[in-house]
Protein backbone atom coordinates (compact mmCIF):
# COMPACT_ATOMS: atom_id res chain seq x y z
CA UNK A 1 0.00 0.00 0.00
CA UNK A 2 1.21 3.30 -0.89
CA UNK A 3 -1.08 6.18 0.50
CA UNK A 4 -0.95 6.90 4.81
CA UNK A 5 1.71 6.42 7.19
CA UNK A 6 1.22 2.17 6.93
CA UNK A 7 3.07 2.77 4.08
CA UNK A 8 6.19 1.84 6.39
CA UNK A 9 5.60 -1.61 5.89
CA UNK A 10 5.97 -1.56 2.73
CA UNK A 11 9.18 0.00 2.66
CA UNK A 12 10.10 -2.46 5.40
CA UNK A 13 9.42 -5.85 3.46
CA UNK A 14 12.24 -7.58 1.99
CA UNK A 15 12.90 -6.98 -0.95
CA UNK A 16 12.08 -9.63 -4.12
CA UNK A 17 14.87 -11.78 -4.90
CA UNK A 18 17.08 -11.01 -7.83
CA UNK A 19 15.18 -7.99 -9.12
CA UNK A 20 16.39 -6.88 -12.19
CA UNK A 21 18.09 -3.17 -12.51
CA UNK A 22 17.84 -1.58 -15.32
CA UNK A 23 20.07 -2.28 -18.46
CA UNK A 24 20.96 1.15 -19.25
CA UNK A 25 22.15 4.39 -17.29
CA UNK A 26 20.13 7.34 -17.48
CA UNK A 27 16.70 5.14 -17.49
CA UNK A 28 16.04 4.47 -14.20
CA UNK A 29 15.00 6.09 -10.85
CA UNK A 30 18.31 6.83 -9.73
CA UNK A 31 18.56 9.13 -13.15
CA UNK A 32 17.83 12.75 -12.34
CA UNK A 33 16.88 13.53 -16.04
CA UNK A 34 13.40 15.63 -16.28
CA UNK A 35 13.64 16.25 -20.39
CA UNK A 36 13.25 14.34 -23.38
CA UNK A 37 16.23 15.85 -25.23
CA UNK A 38 18.29 12.94 -23.85
CA UNK A 39 20.52 15.33 -21.25
CA UNK A 40 20.09 12.48 -18.82
CA UNK A 41 17.63 10.15 -19.79
CA UNK A 42 18.58 8.83 -22.36
CA UNK A 43 15.31 8.70 -24.30
CA UNK A 44 14.83 5.70 -26.54
CA UNK A 45 17.57 3.76 -24.30
CA UNK A 46 16.94 0.00 -23.49
CA UNK A 47 14.55 0.09 -20.78
CA UNK A 48 11.26 -1.58 -19.94
CA UNK A 49 9.87 -4.19 -22.50
CA UNK A 50 13.60 -4.25 -23.91
CA UNK A 51 16.54 -7.09 -22.93
CA UNK A 52 15.88 -6.86 -19.14
CA UNK A 53 12.20 -7.06 -19.18
CA UNK A 54 12.09 -9.97 -21.61
CA UNK A 55 15.12 -11.88 -19.46
CA UNK A 56 12.92 -10.81 -15.86
CA UNK A 57 9.78 -12.73 -17.75
CA UNK A 58 11.88 -15.43 -18.84
CA UNK A 59 13.70 -15.81 -15.34
CA UNK A 60 12.10 -14.17 -13.22
CA UNK A 61 9.64 -14.81 -10.15
CA UNK A 62 6.02 -14.30 -11.63
CA UNK A 63 4.10 -10.94 -10.50
CA UNK A 64 1.19 -11.24 -8.17
CA UNK A 65 -1.59 -12.44 -10.08
CA UNK A 66 -5.08 -11.22 -10.77
CA UNK A 67 -7.85 -13.42 -9.92
CA UNK A 68 -11.00 -13.18 -11.96
CA UNK A 69 -13.86 -13.75 -10.02
CA UNK A 70 -16.64 -12.07 -12.41
CA UNK A 71 -16.67 -11.59 -16.40
CA UNK A 72 -19.91 -10.57 -17.69
CA UNK A 73 -21.62 -8.83 -20.58
CA UNK A 74 -21.01 -5.19 -21.41
CA UNK A 75 -17.51 -5.37 -20.60
CA UNK A 76 -15.72 -2.40 -22.37
CA UNK A 77 -12.74 -3.01 -24.16
CA UNK A 78 -9.37 -2.53 -23.34
CA UNK A 79 -6.70 -4.43 -21.24
CA UNK A 80 -6.00 -3.59 -17.55
CA UNK A 81 -3.05 -1.37 -15.92
CA UNK A 82 -1.97 -2.26 -12.23
CA UNK A 83 0.85 -1.68 -10.23
CA UNK A 84 0.55 -4.70 -7.43
CA UNK A 85 2.55 -4.33 -4.35
CA UNK A 86 2.36 -4.79 -0.53
CA UNK A 87 3.73 -6.49 2.54
CA UNK A 88 4.59 -9.86 0.59
CA UNK A 89 8.07 -10.31 -0.82
CA UNK A 90 6.64 -10.40 -3.92
CA UNK A 91 8.05 -9.01 -7.95
CA UNK A 92 6.85 -5.36 -8.34
CA UNK A 93 6.13 -3.54 -11.17
CA UNK A 94 3.85 -2.16 -13.81
CA UNK A 95 2.05 -5.04 -15.49
CA UNK A 96 -0.59 -5.24 -18.17
CA UNK A 97 -2.88 -8.09 -17.62
CA UNK A 98 -6.03 -9.00 -19.44
CA UNK A 99 -9.59 -9.08 -18.29
CA UNK A 100 -9.32 -13.47 -17.94
CA UNK A 101 -6.01 -12.28 -15.43
CA UNK A 102 -3.34 -13.30 -17.69
CA UNK A 103 -0.23 -10.81 -17.87
CA UNK A 104 0.80 -9.25 -21.10
CA UNK A 105 3.45 -6.99 -20.25
CA UNK A 106 5.62 -6.74 -16.90
CA UNK A 107 8.19 -4.69 -16.21
CA UNK A 108 10.17 -5.75 -13.41
CA UNK A 109 11.80 -2.67 -11.07
CA UNK A 110 15.14 -2.53 -8.50
CA UNK A 111 14.69 -4.35 -5.14
CA UNK A 112 13.00 -1.56 -2.53
CA UNK A 113 11.29 0.26 -5.26
CA UNK A 114 7.31 0.84 -5.86
CA UNK A 115 5.39 1.77 -8.82
CA UNK A 116 2.13 3.58 -9.05
CA UNK A 117 -0.57 5.27 -11.78
CA UNK A 118 0.22 3.11 -14.63
CA UNK A 119 -1.84 3.83 -17.57
CA UNK A 120 -2.51 4.76 -21.40
CA UNK A 121 -1.94 8.80 -22.21
CA UNK A 122 -1.15 10.29 -24.86
CA UNK A 123 2.07 12.31 -25.70
CA UNK A 124 2.54 14.42 -29.30
CA UNK A 125 -0.42 12.95 -30.76
CA UNK A 126 0.58 9.39 -29.98
CA UNK A 127 -0.54 6.75 -26.98
CA UNK A 128 2.29 6.67 -24.58
CA UNK A 129 2.41 3.97 -21.09
CA UNK A 130 3.17 6.25 -18.40
CA UNK A 131 3.74 5.65 -14.58
CA UNK A 132 5.84 6.60 -11.64
CA UNK A 133 8.52 4.83 -9.79
CA UNK A 134 11.13 5.25 -6.56
CA UNK A 135 10.90 4.67 -3.13
CA UNK A 136 7.77 5.53 -0.66
CA UNK A 137 8.22 6.81 2.87
CA UNK A 138 6.84 6.21 6.00
CA UNK A 139 4.94 9.60 5.72
CA UNK A 140 3.11 8.18 2.57
CA UNK A 141 4.81 10.54 -0.22
CA UNK A 142 7.55 8.75 -2.61
CA UNK A 143 10.62 10.14 -4.07
CA UNK A 144 11.06 9.53 -8.02
CA UNK A 145 11.09 9.54 -11.28
CA UNK A 146 7.81 9.83 -14.37
CA UNK A 147 8.49 7.35 -17.03
CA UNK A 148 6.55 8.48 -20.23
CA UNK A 149 6.97 4.62 -22.88
CA UNK A 150 6.49 3.91 -26.01
CA UNK A 151 4.41 1.23 -28.25
CA UNK A 152 7.79 -0.67 -28.12
CA UNK A 153 7.94 -0.46 -24.05
CA UNK A 154 11.02 1.82 -24.60
CA UNK A 155 11.59 5.42 -22.14
CA UNK A 156 10.77 8.36 -24.44
CA UNK A 157 10.60 10.89 -21.68
CA UNK A 158 10.86 11.42 -18.15
CA UNK A 159 9.85 13.82 -15.85
CA UNK A 160 10.35 15.22 -12.37
CA UNK A 161 11.01 18.14 -10.46
CA UNK A 162 13.63 20.36 -11.35
CA UNK A 163 13.83 21.97 -7.88
CA UNK A 164 16.71 20.59 -5.23
CA UNK A 165 15.02 19.79 -2.00
CA UNK A 166 12.26 18.41 -3.07
CA UNK A 167 10.91 14.77 -4.53
CA UNK A 168 8.75 14.25 -7.03
CA UNK A 169 5.64 12.02 -5.20
CA UNK A 170 4.02 8.63 -6.79
CA UNK A 171 0.21 10.28 -6.12
CA UNK A 172 0.10 11.91 -9.79
CA UNK A 173 1.70 11.97 -13.09
CA UNK A 174 -0.65 13.25 -15.68
CA UNK A 175 -0.39 14.43 -19.53
CA UNK A 176 -1.86 17.09 -20.64
CA UNK A 177 -2.54 18.13 -24.23
CA UNK A 178 -0.30 21.17 -24.20
CA UNK A 179 2.72 18.75 -24.16
CA UNK A 180 3.37 19.47 -20.49
CA UNK A 181 2.75 17.02 -17.12
CA UNK A 182 1.06 17.39 -13.74
CA UNK A 183 2.85 15.94 -11.21
CA UNK A 184 3.63 16.11 -7.38
CA UNK A 185 6.20 16.69 -5.01
CA UNK A 186 6.88 17.91 -1.70
CA UNK A 187 9.56 19.21 0.78
CA UNK A 188 10.04 19.74 4.34
CA UNK A 189 9.35 22.92 5.51
CA UNK A 190 10.34 24.13 9.61
CA UNK A 191 6.95 25.24 10.92
CA UNK A 192 5.17 26.12 14.18
CA UNK A 193 2.95 23.24 15.14
CA UNK A 194 1.56 24.63 17.70
CA UNK A 195 -2.10 25.13 16.45
CA UNK A 196 -2.48 21.53 16.08
CA UNK A 197 -0.66 20.42 19.07
CA UNK A 198 2.99 19.89 18.16
CA UNK A 199 6.20 21.83 19.28
CA UNK A 200 6.86 25.35 17.85
CA UNK A 201 10.27 24.16 16.10
CA UNK A 202 8.47 21.23 14.10
CA UNK A 203 8.05 20.50 10.48
CA UNK A 204 5.56 20.05 8.06
CA UNK A 205 5.42 19.00 4.70
CA UNK A 206 4.49 21.09 1.76
CA UNK A 207 2.65 19.67 -0.71
CA UNK A 208 3.48 20.86 -4.55
CA UNK A 209 1.81 20.92 -7.53
CA UNK A 210 4.02 21.62 -10.92
CA UNK A 211 3.10 22.02 -14.46
CA UNK A 212 6.51 20.66 -16.18
CA UNK A 213 7.30 21.04 -19.94
CA UNK A 214 8.40 17.77 -20.91
CA UNK A 215 10.45 18.41 -23.49
CA UNK A 216 12.78 20.94 -21.54
CA UNK A 217 11.87 19.81 -17.78
CA UNK A 218 10.97 23.72 -17.16
CA UNK A 219 8.19 24.71 -14.49
CA UNK A 220 5.18 25.83 -16.23
CA UNK A 221 3.67 26.18 -12.60
CA UNK A 222 4.64 25.96 -9.34
CA UNK A 223 2.05 26.11 -6.44
CA UNK A 224 2.81 25.42 -2.67
CA UNK A 225 -0.12 24.17 -0.03
CA UNK A 226 1.30 26.63 2.43
CA UNK A 227 0.97 29.46 0.65
CA UNK A 228 -2.95 28.91 0.24
CA UNK A 229 -4.16 26.19 3.18
CA UNK A 230 -3.71 26.85 6.32
CA UNK A 231 -2.05 23.70 8.89
CA UNK A 232 -5.75 24.45 10.68
CA UNK A 233 -7.48 22.69 8.18
CA UNK A 234 -6.37 19.58 8.96
CA UNK A 235 -8.16 16.90 10.17
CA UNK A 236 -4.88 15.49 11.96
CA UNK A 237 -3.73 16.24 15.09
CA UNK A 238 0.30 16.08 15.72
CA UNK A 239 1.26 12.94 17.04
CA UNK A 240 4.81 12.73 18.75
CA UNK A 241 5.15 9.35 17.46
CA UNK A 242 4.44 10.27 14.03
CA UNK A 243 7.77 9.54 11.37
CA UNK A 244 8.86 11.94 9.66
CA UNK A 245 7.51 16.50 8.91
CA UNK A 246 4.01 16.37 9.52
CA UNK A 247 1.81 15.57 6.57
CA UNK A 248 -1.07 18.05 7.16
CA UNK A 249 -2.76 17.69 3.68
CA UNK A 250 -2.00 14.45 2.25
CA UNK A 251 -2.29 16.08 -1.58
CA UNK A 252 -3.47 12.88 -3.24
CA UNK A 253 -4.84 13.73 -6.56
CA UNK A 254 -4.48 16.39 -9.50
CA UNK A 255 -6.67 16.60 -12.41
CA UNK A 256 -7.73 19.19 -15.09
CA UNK A 257 -11.06 20.88 -15.05
CA UNK A 258 -13.31 21.55 -18.18
CA UNK A 259 -12.06 25.24 -18.08
CA UNK A 260 -8.65 24.28 -18.12
CA UNK A 261 -8.39 25.23 -14.17
CA UNK A 262 -6.95 22.31 -11.66
CA UNK A 263 -8.69 19.87 -9.23
CA UNK A 264 -7.06 18.67 -6.10
CA UNK A 265 -7.98 16.13 -3.36
CA UNK A 266 -6.19 16.65 -0.01
CA UNK A 267 -6.54 13.21 2.13
CA UNK A 268 -6.24 15.02 5.64
CA UNK A 269 -8.64 17.84 5.09
CA UNK A 270 -10.80 15.69 3.70
CA UNK A 271 -11.55 18.55 0.87
CA UNK A 272 -11.49 19.03 -2.86
CA UNK A 273 -9.88 22.48 -3.96
CA UNK A 274 -10.23 24.01 -7.57
CA UNK A 275 -7.22 26.33 -8.07
CA UNK A 276 -7.08 29.03 -10.65
CA UNK A 277 -3.82 27.54 -13.22
CA UNK A 278 -2.68 30.92 -13.57
CA UNK A 279 -2.63 32.62 -10.27
CA UNK A 280 -2.40 29.64 -8.07
CA UNK A 281 -5.65 30.99 -5.71
CA UNK A 282 -8.03 28.42 -4.52
CA UNK A 283 -11.38 29.29 -6.63
CA UNK A 284 -13.60 27.15 -4.10
CA UNK A 285 -13.51 24.11 -1.44
CA UNK A 286 -15.72 21.54 -1.24
CA UNK A 287 -16.35 19.48 2.15
CA UNK A 288 -13.92 19.56 5.09
CA UNK A 289 -13.73 22.15 7.65
CA UNK A 290 -14.11 25.65 5.44
CA UNK A 291 -16.20 24.30 2.59
CA UNK A 292 -17.55 27.29 0.46
CA UNK A 293 -20.50 25.16 -0.72
CA UNK A 294 -23.33 23.91 1.53
CA UNK A 295 -23.32 19.93 1.42
CA UNK A 296 -26.77 18.20 0.86
CA UNK A 297 -27.33 14.60 2.29
CA UNK A 298 -24.41 12.26 1.17
CA UNK A 299 -22.42 14.73 -0.64
CA UNK A 300 -19.62 14.85 2.22
CA UNK A 301 -16.09 12.83 1.59
CA UNK A 302 -13.69 11.31 3.79
CA UNK A 303 -10.16 10.94 2.83
CA UNK A 304 -11.39 10.90 -0.64
CA UNK A 305 -8.84 10.21 -3.51
CA UNK A 306 -9.16 10.85 -6.90
CA UNK A 307 -11.27 13.67 -8.08
CA UNK A 308 -12.56 13.50 -12.03
CA UNK A 309 -14.39 15.95 -14.10
CA UNK A 310 -17.67 14.06 -15.05
CA UNK A 311 -20.19 16.76 -16.72
CA UNK A 312 -21.41 20.27 -16.31
CA UNK A 313 -20.80 21.26 -12.46
CA UNK A 314 -20.52 17.30 -12.01
CA UNK A 315 -17.52 15.83 -10.24
CA UNK A 316 -16.72 11.60 -9.58
CA UNK A 317 -14.32 11.30 -6.58
CA UNK A 318 -13.33 8.17 -5.05
CA UNK A 319 -14.72 8.23 -1.89
CA UNK A 320 -13.16 6.09 0.87
CA UNK A 321 -15.35 7.41 3.55
CA UNK A 322 -12.83 6.60 6.24
CA UNK A 323 -9.24 7.44 7.26
CA UNK A 324 -7.31 4.21 7.58
CA UNK A 325 -9.43 2.30 10.08
CA UNK A 326 -12.89 0.62 9.43
CA UNK A 327 -15.49 2.90 8.64
CA UNK A 328 -18.41 3.37 5.56
CA UNK A 329 -18.85 1.83 2.86
CA UNK A 330 -16.25 2.91 0.08
CA UNK A 331 -17.98 4.28 -3.09
CA UNK A 332 -17.21 6.30 -6.18
CA UNK A 333 -19.60 9.56 -5.87
CA UNK A 334 -21.01 11.55 -8.67
CA UNK A 335 -20.99 15.49 -6.82
CA UNK A 336 -22.86 18.40 -8.90
CA UNK A 337 -22.21 21.88 -7.33
CA UNK A 338 -24.13 25.10 -7.91
CA UNK A 339 -21.59 28.05 -7.93
CA UNK A 340 -24.50 30.54 -7.58
CA UNK A 341 -26.39 28.86 -4.87
CA UNK A 342 -23.53 27.41 -3.62
CA UNK A 343 -24.85 23.87 -2.97
CA UNK A 344 -23.60 20.45 -3.66
CA UNK A 345 -25.71 17.54 -3.61
CA UNK A 346 -24.95 13.77 -4.42
CA UNK A 347 -26.16 13.01 -7.76
CA UNK A 348 -25.54 8.94 -7.74
CA UNK A 349 -23.15 6.98 -5.84
CA UNK A 350 -21.59 3.08 -6.33
CA UNK A 351 -20.55 0.82 -3.75
CA UNK A 352 -19.21 -2.72 -4.49
CA UNK A 353 -22.04 -5.58 -3.61
CA UNK A 354 -19.43 -6.82 -0.98
CA UNK A 355 -19.92 -3.32 1.25
CA UNK A 356 -15.77 -2.94 1.06
CA UNK A 357 -14.37 0.15 2.90
CA UNK A 358 -11.07 1.36 2.32
CA UNK A 359 -9.23 3.37 3.65
CA UNK A 360 -6.24 3.97 1.59
CA UNK A 361 -5.74 4.49 -2.29
CA UNK A 362 -8.29 3.87 -4.74
CA UNK A 363 -9.34 5.67 -7.87
CA UNK A 364 -12.41 5.01 -10.73
CA UNK A 365 -12.38 5.95 -14.51
CA UNK A 366 -15.17 6.58 -16.78
CA UNK A 367 -14.83 4.59 -19.90
CA UNK A 368 -16.31 5.09 -23.48
CA UNK A 369 -19.48 2.65 -23.13
CA UNK A 370 -20.69 4.54 -20.33
CA UNK A 371 -18.83 2.03 -17.63
CA UNK A 372 -17.22 2.94 -14.49
CA UNK A 373 -14.04 1.25 -13.74
CA UNK A 374 -12.70 0.96 -10.20
CA UNK A 375 -9.48 0.19 -8.03
CA UNK A 376 -11.02 -0.15 -4.39
CA UNK A 377 -7.56 0.17 -3.08
CA UNK A 378 -6.38 -1.01 0.03
CA UNK A 379 -6.87 -3.54 1.80
CA UNK A 380 -9.19 -4.56 -0.34
CA UNK A 381 -7.18 -5.26 -3.21
CA UNK A 382 -10.03 -5.41 -5.93
CA UNK A 383 -10.76 -4.53 -8.93
CA UNK A 384 -14.20 -4.17 -10.38
CA UNK A 385 -16.38 -2.70 -13.22
CA UNK A 386 -19.80 -1.45 -13.42
CA UNK A 387 -22.34 -0.93 -16.08
CA UNK A 388 -24.20 2.47 -16.14
CA UNK A 389 -26.87 1.01 -14.41
CA UNK A 390 -24.82 0.14 -11.37
CA UNK A 391 -24.65 -3.49 -12.02
CA UNK A 392 -21.42 -5.00 -11.38
CA UNK A 393 -19.80 -6.97 -14.74
CA UNK A 394 -16.25 -7.14 -13.87
CA UNK A 395 -14.59 -7.73 -10.67
CA UNK A 396 -11.58 -9.13 -9.95
CA UNK A 397 -9.15 -9.43 -7.03
CA UNK A 398 -5.43 -9.57 -6.19
CA UNK A 399 -3.31 -11.53 -3.41
CA UNK A 400 -4.31 -11.27 0.18
CA UNK A 401 -2.48 -7.97 1.28
CA UNK A 402 -1.90 -6.96 -2.09
CA UNK A 403 -3.28 -3.64 -4.09
CA UNK A 404 -2.74 -1.46 -6.52
CA UNK A 405 -2.20 2.21 -6.12
CA UNK A 406 -5.01 2.96 -8.96
CA UNK A 407 -6.05 0.84 -11.59
CA UNK A 408 -7.57 1.29 -14.76
CA UNK A 409 -8.82 -0.19 -18.66
CA UNK A 410 -7.66 1.14 -21.94
CA UNK A 411 -7.03 -0.29 -25.26
CA UNK A 412 -3.12 -1.00 -26.05
CA UNK A 413 -1.72 -2.54 -29.11
CA UNK A 414 1.86 -3.23 -29.27
CA UNK A 415 4.31 -5.16 -31.11
CA UNK A 416 7.48 -5.42 -29.75
CA UNK A 417 10.29 -4.79 -31.60
CA UNK A 418 12.13 -6.81 -29.50
CA UNK A 419 12.42 -10.93 -31.00
CA UNK A 420 10.21 -13.62 -28.79
CA UNK A 421 12.12 -15.76 -26.61
CA UNK A 422 11.89 -19.82 -26.25
CA UNK A 423 13.13 -21.79 -23.60
CA UNK A 424 12.78 -25.81 -22.94
CA UNK A 425 12.45 -27.42 -20.00
CA UNK A 426 14.89 -30.27 -18.93
CA UNK A 427 13.38 -32.84 -20.14
CA UNK A 428 12.40 -31.65 -23.41
CA UNK A 429 8.84 -32.19 -22.95
CA UNK A 430 7.54 -27.93 -23.40
CA UNK A 431 8.50 -25.34 -24.58
CA UNK A 432 8.12 -21.58 -22.84
CA UNK A 433 7.51 -19.00 -25.38
CA UNK A 434 7.59 -15.13 -24.17
CA UNK A 435 6.99 -12.32 -25.80
CA UNK A 436 6.46 -9.76 -23.29
CA UNK A 437 4.13 -6.64 -24.31
CA UNK A 438 3.10 -8.73 -27.75
CA UNK A 439 -0.66 -8.31 -27.66
CA UNK A 440 -1.55 -9.52 -31.22
CA UNK A 441 -0.35 -12.75 -30.20
CA UNK A 442 -3.58 -15.47 -30.73
CA UNK A 443 -1.21 -18.65 -30.77
CA UNK A 444 2.56 -20.21 -30.65
CA UNK A 445 3.87 -22.68 -33.48
CA UNK A 446 7.26 -24.52 -32.21
CA UNK A 447 9.61 -25.92 -35.09
CA UNK A 448 12.19 -27.79 -34.31
CA UNK A 449 14.76 -30.33 -35.30
CA UNK A 450 18.13 -31.67 -35.52
CA UNK A 451 20.09 -29.08 -36.99
CA UNK A 452 19.42 -25.09 -37.00
CA UNK A 453 18.88 -25.23 -40.96
CA UNK A 454 15.75 -27.86 -41.29
CA UNK A 455 13.57 -26.88 -38.82
CA UNK A 456 10.07 -28.37 -39.07
CA UNK A 457 6.48 -27.53 -37.10
CA UNK A 458 6.24 -29.99 -34.24
CA UNK A 459 4.33 -28.25 -31.76
CA UNK A 460 1.35 -25.55 -31.37
CA UNK A 461 -0.79 -23.97 -29.04
CA UNK A 462 -2.72 -20.90 -28.14
CA UNK A 463 -1.54 -17.95 -26.22
CA UNK A 464 -2.17 -18.42 -22.46
CA UNK A 465 -0.37 -14.89 -21.02
CA UNK A 466 2.99 -13.79 -20.84
CA UNK A 467 4.86 -16.48 -20.51
CA UNK A 468 2.63 -19.51 -22.64
CA UNK A 469 3.97 -23.35 -21.92
CA UNK A 470 3.79 -25.29 -25.00
CA UNK A 471 3.44 -29.36 -24.62
CA UNK A 472 6.27 -31.26 -27.04
CA UNK A 473 4.53 -34.62 -28.04
CA UNK A 474 7.25 -37.57 -27.49
CA UNK A 475 8.01 -38.11 -31.48
CA UNK A 476 9.53 -34.45 -31.13
CA UNK A 477 11.25 -34.75 -27.64
CA UNK A 478 14.85 -35.69 -29.94
CA UNK A 479 15.00 -32.45 -31.02
CA UNK A 480 18.71 -30.31 -30.84
CA UNK A 481 17.08 -26.95 -32.00
CA UNK A 482 14.04 -25.36 -31.45
CA UNK A 483 12.54 -21.83 -32.36
CA UNK A 484 8.97 -20.09 -31.66
CA UNK A 485 6.90 -18.37 -34.15
CA UNK A 486 4.00 -15.73 -32.54
CA UNK A 487 0.77 -15.92 -34.74
CA UNK A 488 -1.87 -13.57 -34.96
CA UNK A 489 -5.56 -14.52 -35.31
CA UNK A 490 -5.11 -15.26 -39.01
CA UNK A 491 -1.94 -17.47 -38.24
CA UNK A 492 0.28 -15.07 -39.89
CA UNK A 493 3.84 -14.79 -38.20
CA UNK A 494 4.23 -11.68 -35.82
CA UNK A 495 7.34 -12.56 -34.94
CA UNK A 496 10.32 -15.60 -34.64
CA UNK A 497 12.84 -16.35 -31.60
CA UNK A 498 16.07 -16.56 -32.35
CA UNK A 499 17.08 -20.51 -32.89
CA UNK A 500 18.22 -21.89 -29.89
CA UNK A 501 20.05 -24.94 -29.12
CA UNK A 502 18.34 -27.61 -26.99
CA UNK A 503 20.71 -28.22 -23.75
CA UNK A 504 22.94 -30.90 -23.60
CA UNK A 505 21.47 -32.54 -20.38
CA UNK A 506 18.11 -32.17 -21.89
CA UNK A 507 18.78 -33.47 -25.53
CA UNK A 508 18.77 -37.55 -26.09
CA UNK A 509 21.29 -36.77 -28.89
CA UNK A 510 24.17 -35.38 -26.24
Amino acid sequence: MLCGVTVAALTAAAPAPGAAARPAAGSGPASDGAAADGTDAAPGSAAPGAAADQAAAVDGEDPPGLDVLKRGQGMAPGLLFLTPQGRHETPRGPQIVDDRGRPVWYHRIPAGFVAADFQVQEYRGKKVLTWWEGESSPTGTGSGTGYIADENYDIIATVKTPDAGERTDFHEFRLTPDGTALILSYRDEPYDLTPVGGPEDGQVLDYVVQEIDIATGEKVMDWHSLDHIPITDSDRRFDPGMPGPFPYMHLNAVSLDHDGNLLFSGRETSTIYKVDRETGEVIWRLGGKRSDFRLGAGARTIGQHNIEPAGENTYRVFDNQNMGSPGYESRVAWLRIDEQQMTAELVRQQVHPDRLTTGLEGNSQALPNGNTFVSWGSPSGRISEFSPSGQLVFDSTLPEDISSYRGYRAPWKSTPDTAPEAEVNDAVTAVDAVWNGATEVEGWRVLGGETQSRLRPVARAGWKGLDTEVQLPPEARDIDYVKVQALDARGRVLGSSPVEAVEPAASPHH
